[in-house]
């Protein structure tokens, strides 16, 4: 029969599992759509290339074959951009909420890991309130290191995807 202590972290433990499965859920489901985005990009820049070909061949002067060839890759080129603009704003979202999920498992989990590893030391012959102490200091400054990566890397992402672009 488990003790209260260990009870404690094999529920942690399913728990974590559970957010781990969740996380990789999101993270293959964001993988898919930066995936397809990519896919109707090439496709579309494809079609173009096509169409500018049979157009070029209908062209008479080179001046306008030259300003045809220019309009064509700035287009090519806009579509590239615009689709670095979404792929971020994709990993913006999905970094947020990652960020979340893990920043609420921390919190949460820390308690209860908190909880059971209180339990476990009052049994211990030690200053149990000292290392009690040294435990919840740890874990608050793994929550707080997190949070700082996470603003910093969602701050990166979303200024990437604000940067002005021209839509055509």
């Amino acid at each position: 029969m488990a003790t209260k202590p260990e009870q404690t972290v094999a529920d942690l433990q399913k728990k974590n599992l559970a957010s781990a499965m969740k996380l990789a859920q999101l993270s293959i489901e964001n993988s898919q759509r930066i995936l397809q985005l990519q896919v109707e990009v090439a496709r579309d820049i494809f079609e173009d290339g096509v169409s500018g070909a049979k157009s070029m061949a209908q062209v008479k002067s080179p001046q306008d074959a030259m300003e045809m060839r220019s309009r064509y890759a700035q287009q090519a080129a806009e579509k590239m951009f615009e689709c670095s603009r979404t792929i971020a704003e994709i990993t913006a979202e999905m970094q947020a909420e990652m960020s979340k999920l893990v920043s609420d498992q921390l919190n949460s989990g820390g308690q209860e890991m908190f909880g059971a590893m209180q339990d476990m030391l009052k049994g211990m012959p030690m200053n149990s309130h000292a290392a009690a102490e040294a435990l919840q200091h740890t874990f608050d400054s793994a929550r707080k290191t997190l949070e700082q990566v996470s603003k910093a890397s969602t701050d990166a992402f979303a200024s990437f995807a604000q940067m002005p672009g021209k839509k055509g």
